[in-house]
């Protein structure tokens, strides 16, 4: 199976349609790279790009992309709620399938190399990718933002990874690095900014100060206003959703801010996420309130209906799940992926593969089906109660 690895740039644009396609284009159009998902924000100005290739396919759409955005976006004009340092604020690599977190440090340190080669700009390594401590939280690399890039870059303790310490006033500083799977995750309020930043303070890891650490581990988090839905919004990253569910995340943020007599109307998931986060919430929702739901689909959207996931659009699974998305581009033809018929006529062809256990394989889940299926079809009628599980 080929290796796979996902590369989530974001770019301090989100108003340009024409900017924000060219640089979607560059992506599309680079040999190995499929671009999964385009999510533009106009209150934070910001666009953030998903998409999936081997490791080196990835590398070079990322650098694609920073040429086109390289003379069309720039930073001295630029204003929005979302922090930033530069124009490619951010570009984390993130290993999907067959790959692991050092393909990505590689990943990260080529495209750093060869970004600062191209465009004689300052380049960061942050997370798995870091060379210092300090540096392994992206908002302590983004600390002082764009405006305190000029004065950061004089100080040698803040001297780029890669390239010149010079300030580059169109462009600023890029962050790159590898990371596991992160969760852009916000809760709906209404309310106001502040108030939804008081809430984000309580439970964000780094709280509000050392003393005054928050409630949930590996969430990052503030409080912003979108113009365009009218609300404000307690934006959280996780870094963790193992550690820190999404479902912890929303429950939390709604008992403090029940606290607080503000409601909350829905949330919204940013990019992609992954199928097990939302699992892991329907979990939760069918323990906590006694449900009975076996398939995945109906999981998914029992924790859309739970969370709210559709309050600002429609949050359509088949192109918001990183692994329904990445089934549609992959290219492995895998047993299990073919139709009936080219199964068949494997069989059959002039090959000791597929045999005897694939076949065998075939019909034991074909029965384990046709038994799943009576369950289904006889659970919850009135005649089979007696035979019902308490």
């Amino acid at each position: 199976m080929a290796k796979l690895v996902e590369c989530v740039p974001n770019f301090s644009q989100g108003r340009n349609k024409e900017v924000i396609d060219a640089i979607a284009d560059a992506i599309s159009a680079t040999e190995g790279c499929s671009l999964l998902d385009v999510d533009p924000g106009s209150s934070t100005n910001r666009t953030v790009y998903t998409f999936v290739g081997s490791p080196q396919a990835v590398v070079e759409g990322a650098l694609n992309a920073a040429h086109i955005a390289f003379p069309l976006i720039d930073m001295t004009k630029h204003s929005g709620e979302h922090p930033r340092m530069g124009a490619m604020d951010v570009c984390p690599f993130i290993p999907v399938q067959n790959a692991t977190m050092e393909d990505c440090v590689s990943c990260a340190n080529i495209f750093a190399q060869r970004l600062t080669d191209a465009l004689h700009v300052p380049v960061y390594l942050y997370g798995e990718a870091a060379r210092k401590d300090n540096r392994r939280s992206l908002p302590s690399v983004r600390l002082g933002e764009y405006e305190g890039l000029s004065e950061k870059l004089k100080r040698p303790d803040w001297a780029p990874d890669y390239g010149p310490a010079t300030f580059v006033p169109s462009w600023g500083a890029t962050v790159t690095g590898a990371r596991k799977f992160l969760v852009a995750y916000n809760i709906n309020l209404l309310s106001t900014k502040e108030q939804a930043h008081r809430i984000a303070l309580d439970i964000r890891e780094q709280g509000r100060s050392k003393d005054q650490p928050g409630l949930l581990k590996k969430v990052q988090g503030m409080g912003w206003y979108l113009e365009e839905a009218n609300i404000a919004q307690v934006s959280t990253n996780i870094l963790d959703f193992e550690l820190t569910p999404v479902h912890t995340v929303y429950e939390d943020t709604c008992r403090i801010a029940k606290d607080m007599n503000l409601p909350v109307v829905g949330s919204q998931i940013v990019g992609l996420v992954p199928l097990q986060a939302l699992l892991d919430c329907a979990e939760f929702y069918i323990k906590r309130d006694r449900l009975f739901v076996l398939e995945n689909e109906h999981k998914v959207r029992l924790v859309i209906s739970k969370l709210g996931l559709d309050s600002l659009g429609p949050f359509n699974p088949k192109e918001r799940i990183i692994e329904y998305m990445v089934e549609n581009t992959d290219e492995d033809q895998r047993l299990v992926s073919l139709p009936l018929q080219k199964f068949v006529r494997s069989v059959g062809a002039r090959t000791a593969a597929p045999g005897g256990g694939s076949v065998s394989a075939a019909i034991a889940a074909m029965g384990a089906a046709l038994g799943a299926m009576v369950g289904q079809m006889t659970y919850g009628k009135r005649q089979f109660d007696s035979l019902t599980a308490s």
